[in-house]
């Protein structure tokens, strides 16, 4: 199964669900994800049947989940205390329901947590996707201090739909959250799930669809990258009457002064990846003009990297710096009909100078961006906070603004691409917060569009490889500290050439 899983946001999930409740074979929703999410509970998080189980009920739709979770791990015979938070002459119908069958098999509802009583684990359904800011404001008085007594358990949490505090569509937390050891979540995933917190704070993630054939009831515009999408993006095998002019030609123009290693970074990941000839221009005067390292690589000046006639695909921005020789290269990168990698400085430079930003929106060659958040900030004239808070629509704004694939780095990182498509990226892990992987990234796509893939793919491949490559260097060093951009290259190779070839 090659595709991606869809994303998507709170209104889509409640237009997907009145959908749902028109079709003929539909039953309740609330039941079977109650129950979805029981089994998990019982199989997952639960020792035996004498295990104690809190389960916290919000006021809305995700209260009623809670209320069939506990219905059910009563009658396995597990010791339930539920306390429900909202009103009950304001629950909705299916909430009330499912209610009214807690209190039939003989369930009782607390209003607070008891006091000197223990519990083995939490079911976290207060609120779910219902949680948001614009309407909520901030989490405060009772709910607040609920999650703070919850959180002081340190318990393993199983949370519905999406941890209690999280906002559903942008991964923002604004006062707190419960940090869920699973989260079930029903229907479809939701962006919050999968960038900024989400990654933190909703442990392992399970999907239930809850029997629906989702994409059908709504067409879907944001995708998850994934390992199941990554066959359709991989170039073919080699073939044995191969040469390197096959494989592509990509420039790299960077390296100011004291920023060398940034260029070098790149130049090794393009040329270790597959590109058939690497060449480097350095703006630092009094640059080498070999890598000791990789002597591969082949150095030009930058001035005259850019003006090549026979490369590919140019990356600019890695150490690049901002003085007026920076500046002229740039422009005269977004003169040429080649695809462009645009980081870092070349970046900074955009968002400085109008000129340069325009003739970037006004190219009709394939143009990737790859900010981070406060990158991005400059490039939208805004601050890192707006962008963080909304990353989604930072993403967008980019790609529509610059007429470009961005990808908007961080943990979930956005790719977002002209024709409105949306991708969040699920590998990676906080070894990359380090010095040069953003470097080797801009080195990975660039040689990935060079031998060839389309800009989509290249994108998309570049970075689910390179948070791949962290991934395992995470497993193999036991943790994330010291993890370093020149270890990312080599984990990167070898995980292309086992995806390729298909070797253990």
């Amino acid at each position: 199964m090659n595709h991606p899983n869809p994303v998507y946001f709170s209104a889509e999930i409640r237009a997907i669900e009145q959908l749902a409740a028109t079709l003929p074979d539909s039953s309740n929703l609330m039941e079977k994800a109650g129950l979805a999410a029981a089994q998990i509970a019982r199989n997952r998080l639960l020792i035996n049947d004498k295990t104690n189980v809190l389960i916290l009920a919000g006021p809305g739709n995700n209260g009623g989940d809670a209320f069939v979770v506990a219905r059910y791990l009563k009658q396995w015979y597990f010791n339930v205390t539920l306390v429900f938070t909202g009103d009950r002459i304001r629950l909705s119908n299916d909430a009330e329901r499912t209610m009214m069958a807690w209190l039939a098999i003989g369930g009782e509802i607390r209003t607070e947590i008891p006091i000197n009583r223990n519990w083995d684990a939490i079911i976290d359904g207060l609120f779910g996707i219902g949680f948001n800011q614009k309407k909520q404001r901030r989490l405060e008085g009772k709910y607040l201090d609920l999650i703070k007594t919850v959180s002081s358990m340190r318990l393993p949490i199983l949370a519905l739909d999406i941890p209690s505090g999280l906002e559903s569509d942008n991964g923002c937390i604004y006062d707190m959250a419960l940090r869920a050891t699973i989260t079930v979540t029903f229907i479809g995933l939701k962006p919050g799930l999968l960038t900024n917190y989400g990654p933190e704070y909703c442990g392992e993630i399970l999907l239930r669809d809850l029997g629906l054939d989702v994409t059908t009831l709504l067409a879907p515009h944001v995708w998850t990258i994934d390992h199941a999408l990554i066959p359709t993006l991989l170039p073919p095998p080699r073939l044995a009457n191969s040469h390197k002019g096959m494989f592509g030609s990509i420039g790299i123009v960077g390296g100011s002064a004291g920023m060398v290693g940034a260029a070098l970074l790149a130049g090794r990941a393009a040329l270790q990846l597959g590109a058939g000839r690497v060449y480097l221009g350095l703006i630092a005067r009094n640059a080498p003009t070999v890598d000791t390292i990789q002597p591969e690589l082949m150095f030009r000046l930058a001035h005259e990297l850019v003006k090549l006639k026979h490369l590919n695909c140019l990356v600019i921005g890695p150490g690049l710096g901002m003085e007026s020789d920076a500046y002229s290269c740039v422009d005269c990168a977004l003169s040429t009909k080649l695809p462009l990698v645009l980081d870092a400085d070349a970046l900074n430079l955009i968002a400085t100078h109008t000129f340069l930003a325009q003739k970037l929106s006004h190219r009709n060659f394939p143009s990737i961006i790859t900010p981070h958040a406060a990158e991005a900030a400059r490039l939208l004239n805004t601050d890192v906070i707006t962008v963080q808070n909304d990353r989604m629509a930072a993403a967008r704004q980019l790609s529509e603004y610059f007429n470009c694939y961005v990808v908007l780095k961080g943990a979930g990182s956005i790719c977002a691409l002209p024709e409105g498509k949306y991708y969040l990226n699920t590998s990676g892990n906080p070894g990359l917060s380090s010095a040069g992987t953003g470097d080797v990234l801009s080195g990975m796509i660039g040689t990935l569009l060079a031998q060839g893939l389309s800009t989509e793919q290249a994108l998309l491949l570049g970075v689910y490889l390179h948070g791949a490559s962290a991934d395992t260097l995470l497993r193999k060093n036991n943790g994330p500290l010291g993890m370093v951009a020149s270890e990312i290259i080599i984990s990167a190779r070898t995980l292309l050439n086992r995806w390729i070839y298909n070797t253990p």
